[in-house]
């Protein structure tokens, strides 16, 4: 069984956050049971079918009008090895009525079963005492049983080097594995030692390796909408003169064009007659149409972004005016919106290849602003 998140429901204007599992659900008609969702909430609301709480679906999983696990699935043998199984304890109601709470706490932003296996952990590696044993084998024991099996993250030991240390001394691990031993206990806690060195060299090599990654979060994300002025731009136009249809000369390979979108219409026709038909459109959406009609020149899709990219950084290069209000933007993310351009360019459902672009030649043009040491 896996959770899947996210979801959420508002309660009093206030976005209660969720998530959900399926389940099998007996019918009230024929008896037989089908598939259906159980949904938890941080506030400790579940729903399945009906709206209920812990103590409500404890009675469901008791009853078999709920259960976790497909009803006629082959039950594990009885007698089917603990130590050398790679499988995990079967999951009881009880244990899931366990997984559900500890969900709950989790989605609640308070410690889970696994918070507090770690805490004990690092309690005793920090003192190796039999007192931190027992704590720890309480903590490892909380944790639901059709669980404790990957709780370490561990492919090939699965959760072994815990389960020998809370295993008294004297008595075989997992009730059919080998006699735990006191050699056995340190190797165990050495386990946890090379995991923790491990981890600490990871974190210095990472703090070499993306030493360039910025100390702080960024600004939040600008989004750049398509709007239309039917009476004409306004004379402070502002951060729409990141659109490609924003009317501003541009000269690119050796022509002048009214705006992004004309350079790229026009560029990407087959027959020169067109591109100069698109050249001279009237507006931006006039040249959009007509290059939308023509014949696309050979190799285009190879092309394309390079000349979107080439047409961006003339129309920035040219008009100062216009650097300083993409400048302005910071190191926000630009998502450029719309309904006129291709999902290509766009963001949304798009590859937002504008936005992109419109972030590389604000950061070329911040470049420009350096001054670097000359050689002596």
């Amino acid at each position: 069984m896996s959770w899947r998140r996210p979801t959420y429901r508002v309660v009093d204007g206030e976005k209660i956050d969720g998530t959900w599992c399926h389940v099998w659900r007996r019918s009230t008609y024929n008896e037989e049971y089908f598939v259906e969702d159980l949904v938890v909430f941080a506030d400790g609301a579940v729903h399945c079918e009906e709206r209920t709480d812990l103590e409500g679906l404890e009675k469901l999983l008791r009853s078999g009008r709920v259960s976790a696990t497909k009803p006629d699935a082959p039950a594990r043998p009885a007698d089917a090895p603990k130590w050398r199984s790679r499988n995990s304890e079967p999951c009881t109601p009880e244990s899931f009525l366990l997984e559900v709470a500890d969900k709950i706490e989790e989605l609640s932003g308070r410690p889970t079963a696994w918070d507090r296996l770690q805490e004990a952990i690092r309690g005793y590696q920090r003192e190796p005492s039999e007192a931190r044993r027992v704590l720890l084998r309480e903590a490892y024991l909380a944790v639901p049983a059709h669980l404790r099996i990957y709780v370490l993250g561990d492919m090939d030991l699965q959760d072994r080097p815990l389960r020998i240390l809370v295993t008294d001394l004297g008595e075989p691990v997992d009730g059919d594995g080998p006699v735990a031993t006191a050699e056995m206990h340190r190797d165990a806690l050495a386990y946890f030692d090379r995991g923790d060195e491990g981890v600490r060299r990871e974190q210095e090599q990472r703090a070499v390796l993306h030493a360039d990654d910025p100390a702080g979060p960024g600004q939040s994300a600008l989004v750049s909408h398509q709007v239309v002025y039917p009476r004409g731009w306004p004379e402070e136009p502002g951060l729409f003169v990141l659109r490609n249809n924003y009317p501003v000369s541009i000269d690119y390979g050796g022509r002048t064009y009214a705006s992004v979108l004309h350079g790229y219409w026009s560029l990407s026709a087959a027959d020169p007659a067109d591109r100069d038909r698109i050249r001279a459109a009237e507006t931006a959406d006039d040249a959009q149409e007509l290059g939308g009609k023509a014949v696309r020149r050979d190799g285009w899709a190879e092309l394309r972004v390079g000349v979107m990219g080439g047409l961006l950084r003339a129309k920035f290069g040219q008009h100062p005016e216009l650097a300083d209000v993409l400048l302005s933007t910071g190191d926000a993310r630009i998502s450029y919106t719309g309904y006129s351009e291709s999902p290509f360019w766009t963001d949304g459902r798009g590859r937002n290849w504008v936005g992109r672009l419109l972030e590389l030649v604000r950061s070329e043009l911040l470049l420009a602003s350096v001054s670097w040491p000359t050689a002596e």
